[in-house]
């Protein structure tokens, strides 16, 4: 599954972050605690720490001691819950060390350093007022602790409430500086993990586009050993696996060709015989860099897909000239036929010659039908599509046709499975595909049978609609030919009606096909995926 980008503000992203850091403050307590714990005991006699109040000092750094292996007992269970547990930690620590720097001498103590590390980390785990919250309490214990040191040694010496003081705005100005960093730190990692998650979405849609490109993709390292291989290119090479591989092993040609090119980079690929898969394959090198070095991009293209898109660009071109070449030969067919029509008005003709001027007037029409499908094919205007309730518009359809090409209405029937099918497609272009569908029908049954406009759905769900005559049929040779440019069975017509009809419903996103019926007839369907109305 792809990754998801998580905001700057994700409650559940900045949960996992807070958990971690919890956990990394229970490693330093119990590394603190156990330290100061080595250093009191072993070094008790020469006393580092200045301590006065011994069994409060080793009270209380105990204590701290074991709630520091029961706070990362909880932070491992995750129980309670973050806040209480952050906040709870913070203001245990704040309690320890004031009671340690009492033990110690007061606000002067060395220890009394360790309560900026706490504000600071306390800051960092709940920002905001919290943090101001950590260096209030910390502050009015120093206070308390300098005011029962002062009771206690009835001094009157101000400079340790000055000292005490002094502390306390050292620890608001760390809480204010540690919030500030803390945010800067949660849009840094945010950032930080919005970059990952963008990398690795660019990975996986690099991945996908050389798995789909309809070229091999071969990266070879400069030792042949090949690096990276796509599908497409297995395939082409017949193989099964090719990473790790050396290339002059899985295929001696390709490698033989690649060292040629490395020779001479001018040098012009030729095409190569896979044995493996049986395929032509032409190869085209570039020079990269790879992790191994200096490498090669080795781009694989099937000769026969070259193949194929060269005759389509052929046909294409033959097209338009055909176009070109229609659109001359118009003009001089109108003369013919005009003055072939004069001709035949004269009164000087024989029967015979009147004949002959009938031909050239059949024979004229014929090729202007040829010539208006040819000017048809060239300027065919691009798919409009709109919904449809075929339903609706087959009964439109219908009495246009009667209409307009006064087709028998007795012969004409529709069977419309479900009035709430609906197709998207261009209506002219529906129109055209079927008024001709209609037209070879009617044309090729017999008089006194119906043809069937039908409409139902396909096992798969697509929207099938079925132009069911009842003629003698169509042989299996004739059927795969005969969505062909100028295939024809017939003295007359153009033999472009049936491809004009297919080329329109591909267009359309649609499939014209041809199926025989069972018992005698013919059956064209046209099939396109479509929704309920």
């Amino acid at each position: 599954m792809a990754p998801t980008a998580a905001g700057p503000g994700d409650p559940q992203q900045d949960l996992r972050t807070g958990w971690q850091r919890l956990r990394l403050l229970t490693f330093y307590r119990v590394i603190l605690a156990g330290l100061l714990a080595v250093l009191y005991f072993i070094l008790q006699q020469s006393n580092p720490f200045g301590v006065q109040d011994h069994p409060l000092f080793r009270s209380t750094l105990l204590a701290w001691l074991m709630f520091g292996l029961a706070a990362g007992t909880a932070t491992r269970l995750r129980r309670p819950g973050y806040h209480l547990q952050a906040a709870a930690q913070i203001f245990a620590d704040i309690a320890a060390l004031t009671l340690m720097t009492f033990a110690t001498g007061g606000v002067g103590s060395p220890l009394t350093a360790l309560l900026v590390i706490t504000i600071a980390v306390g800051a960092l785990l709940l920002p905001g007022r919290m943090a101001y919250l950590f260096a209030a309490v910390a502050s009015l214990a120093l206070l308390l602790e300098t005011g029962i040191t002062l009771l206690e040694l009835a001094s009157t010496d101000v400079g340790s409430v000055t000292r005490a003081g002094l502390m306390g705005l050292v620890l608001f100005a760390t809480a204010a500086l540690a919030h500030v960093l803390a945010i800067r730190l949660r849009e840094s990692e945010a950032l930080a993990a919005q970059r990952g998650i963008d990398l690795a979405n660019l990975q996986q849609l690099n991945q996908y586009v050389i798995r789909q490109l309809q070229s091999g993709i071969l990266v070879v390292d400069h030792d042949g050993v090949v690096r990276l291989a796509n599908e497409h290119a297995l395939k082409l090479l017949g193989l099964p696996q090719a990473e790790g591989e050396s290339l002059a092993r899985l295929c001696p040609a390709l490698a033989g060709q690649l060292a040629r090119w490395r020779g001479n980079p001018a040098l012009q690929a030729e095409s190569i015989s896979v044995a493996a898969s049986g395929a032509g394959v032409t190869p085209r090198f570039t020079g990269m860099d790879t992790s191994h070095g200096p490498g090669t991009l080795i781009l694989l293209d099937d000769d026969t897909l070259l193949a194929q898109q060269s005759q389509q660009l052929k046909l294409a071109s033959l097209g338009r000239m055909s176009a070109s070449i229609a659109h001359e030969i118009r003009n001089p067919l109108g003369a013919i036929s005009h003055a072939a029509q004069l001709l035949s008005e004269s009164e000087q003709l024989d029967g015979g010659d009147k004949r002959l001027t009938e031909i050239i007037n059949a024979h004229s029409q014929r090729v202007n039908e040829i010539i208006e499908s040819v000017l048809q094919l060239s300027r065919r205007s691009a798919s409009q599509p709109q919904e449809l309730k075929l339903g609706e518009w087959l009964r439109l359809f219908q009495g246009e046709l009667i209409e307009t090409e006064g087709a028998d209405a007795a012969r004409l029937a529709l069977d419309i499975e479900d009035e709430s099918l609906t197709i998207h497609s261009d209506p002219g272009h529906l129109r055209q595909v079927l008024a001709n569908l209609c037209q070879n029908a009617l044309r090729h049954s017999p008089p006194d049978t119906t043809v069937r406009i039908k409409v139902h759905r396909s096992r798969e769900g697509n929207v099938c609609l079925d132009v069911l005559d009842q003629g003698p049929g169509i042989d299996s040779e004739t059927a795969a030919h005969m969505f062909e440019p100028f295939f024809t069975t017939g003295n007359s017509g153009t033999g472009l009606g049936l491809y004009i009809a297919r080329e329109l419903c591909e267009l359309n996103r649609a499939r014209l096909g041809y199926r025989p019926r069972d018992g005698g007839g013919s059956c064209f369907r046209i099939e396109f995926a479509a929704t309920h109305g």
